[in-house]
Formats: C-alpha cells, structure tokens, sequence
C-alpha cells in the first residue's frame, strides 16, 4: 500500500501558504491562520489549529503536514551551550546549536548536508557535499529544540555554505523577519559566507541581515591552502565589492578569523589585515581553533590572540574574541554528526 507524502507547511511564505488554501478549498484569510498557528504557536500538528474547521483541517491534513522534526540527539555542555542532531530524509545528520549568554540566546543553524567549500580546517567540509537543506529543515532548527522560546539571535554559521543554498536561506530570513512570521528586526540574523561573490551580490539587494565573511588568511595564496575556494571565489573581489557598500547604517559586516598557531597569526599578517579591512566599518572576530582528528593545524596561544586582537583594534580595526563554547560536547562544526554517521555515538 502507497503512502502519500505530504507537504510541509513549515517554511513556506505568504504566498505559498494562500496557494494552500486555494489547492483545498479554503478561504484565502486561512493561510493567515496557518501561519499564526505555525510561527506564533509553534504548532506540531494541523490538528492544534483550532480556528479552522474540523473539515477544513481534514481537508488540509490529507495533503499537508507541518513538517516539525524532532532531533535525533541532545548533548549540554558545562557552560550552557546545548548541540542538537536533526536527521535528514536520506539518512544524514545535520547540528544546531543553542549558546545563551544571560539573556541573549543565540541558535547556530546549518544550511546544507557537508558542504563543497571544502575548507581544511572544517569537519564538515571533510564530509563533501551531501545536499541542501530546504526551509523547512533550516526552521525546523529553531521551532524543535526545546530552547524554542529562549532564542533571541540567529547565525547561519553551523554545516554548510549559505551562500551556496540561498534560496533557502533568503526564504528562512524573510519569515523570521516578516510581520507573519515571527516579525524580528533583521539585526537579530547574522549570514556567514567563505566569500561566494554572485550570492553576497543578491544578499545585500534582497535582505538587511548582518554579513559575517570567513576570511582566516589575509594573503590570497595562503588562504587557498586552507581554503581551496578561494580560487573560484577570491578575497580580493570580495573585499572589493564589500568596499563599495555603505556598512554605516544598521547593518554590520564582520569578518571571521580563526587563528592557527604559526599559520596566520604573525605581525605580516596582522598589517594586511590591516590594509585590507581598515577602510571598511566593519568588525574582526579572532576564534580559538577547537581540535578536529588528524588535523595539522593548531591553535594559537592565548598571548597570541590577545596581541592579534590589541595590534589590529590599535591599528582602526575593531577587533574581539569569540569565546569558546561547548569544549566538551563535540565543540567543532560537523564532529557530533560525523561521529553519528560513523556509528561512535
């Protein structure tokens, strides 16, 4: 006996959910319900929907579903920081993560299964590409962990270029920002990206959330050993086209930095950043490098960073740095889902 696969209704705009209505034969101001039910309430099921008819509801659960998915494990760190592993529909794993800080509650979300940048220093760049994430599964990330109502930022920084899936990124972005969504300002969102030119072009036409750009290497020829997509998308066309853009209203530009011990982290590399990013407002985050297995690369000392962080904020470059979270509990991106699909945990 077939089973009839159903349609999520998590995810989709406006629009799509009016095209609902219409495909069951429903008033068009009942996608207005829908979608109070499923981003105000955070409905699981079309059954808690209780403003619509039990007909109506019949009609709608025949076809549709919500698309809520529960996580397939949970691990809390000793300072908070809560790491989830969502299952996908083809068998992969992919991770969230919740960081509070007092009353800021931050999710890191993934946008895709693995990722193709393929960065050296990444586990799941290590795990190749896999496949996108739709909406539905990047919402999924925020509506079905049970810190749902403590969540006060979200940064698209976890498994996967966002650039790469932005279809999906932008979709999420705009329902987390819009009037029937959850109607948050776009400077509670941040988007990271390794530089992907023709996706940071449409980003800053079709949205107003934060940029945050992995940058790691001021030096084009080192940081293509590091990060082999700095071939196909270069960080000098990067930074030339963020320096034609005014970062002097409300939204913020940050550029990413992890600091490998005798890697990237000598005064040569500190006065390119300098002459790299000086001319544009914007904001450095130094990031302590957490282990993965078989890496090459090693963290710098703390005495490092804090120079690093002293030399370029002396220099007009506004610099911090990140603290680490979750050191017990998998603390990379793409540990825990590669140890899952490995079978070790």
């Amino acid at each position: 006996m077939e089973t009839t696969v159903k349609t999520a209704l998590l995810g989709m705009n406006m629009t799509q959910l009016k095209d609902v209505a219409k495909d069951v034969g429903m008033p068009a101001f009942a996608a207005k319900q829908m979608a109070q039910w499923i981003y105000t309430h955070h409905a699981k099921s079309i059954g808690e929907m209780t403003n619509i008819s039990t007909k109506n509801r019949e009609l709608l659960a025949s076809k549709y579903c919500i698309g809520a998915k529960e996580p397939a494990n949970r691990m809390c760190s000793v300072d908070g920081t809560v790491k989830y592993l969502f299952p996908t529909d083809d068998g992969q794993y992919i991770e969230t993560v919740f960081i509070p800080d007092g009353e800021r509650g931050t999710v890191c979300v993934s946008c895709q299964v693995g990722c193709r940048m393929g960065c050296r220093f990444c586990m799941t760049g290590r795990q190749g590409f896999h496949g996108n994430l739709t909406t539905t599964d990047i919402l999924n990330q925020l509506f079905s962990i049970e810190e749902c109502e403590r969540i006060t930022n979200v940064v698209f920084m976890g498994q996967g270029e966002p650039m790469d899936n932005l279809d999906a990124v932008l979709q999420a972005t705009q329902i987390l920002t819009a009037d029937y969504g959850l109607a948050w300002s776009p400077k509670r969102i941040t988007v990271s990206t390794v530089g992907v030119r023709k996706g940071i072009e449409r980003f800053l036409k079709e949205s107003d959330c934060h940029l945050a750009v992995s940058l790691h290497n001021p030096f084009p020829s080192e940081r293509n050993q590091i990060m082999p997509a700095e071939k196909a998308f270069s960080l000098t066309d990067c930074i030339a086209l963020l320096r034609q853009e005014d970062w002097t209203h409300q939204r913020r530009l940050s550029f990413e930095y992890i600091v490998f011990g005798g890697l990237n982290d000598t005064e040569a590399h500190a006065r390119e950043l300098v002459h790299l990013l000086a001319p544009i407002e914007c904001r450095v985050n130094l990031i302590r490098f957490h282990d993965i297995p078989d890496s090459p690369f090693k963290g710098a000392p703390e005495e490092k960073m804090v120079w690093l962080r002293d030399y370029l904020t002396h220099h007009g470059v506004t610099t911090t740095i990140r603290a680490s979270r979750g050191q017990d509990i998998f603390a990379a991106c793409g540990l825990l889902s590669t140890a899952k699909v490995n079978d070790k945990i």
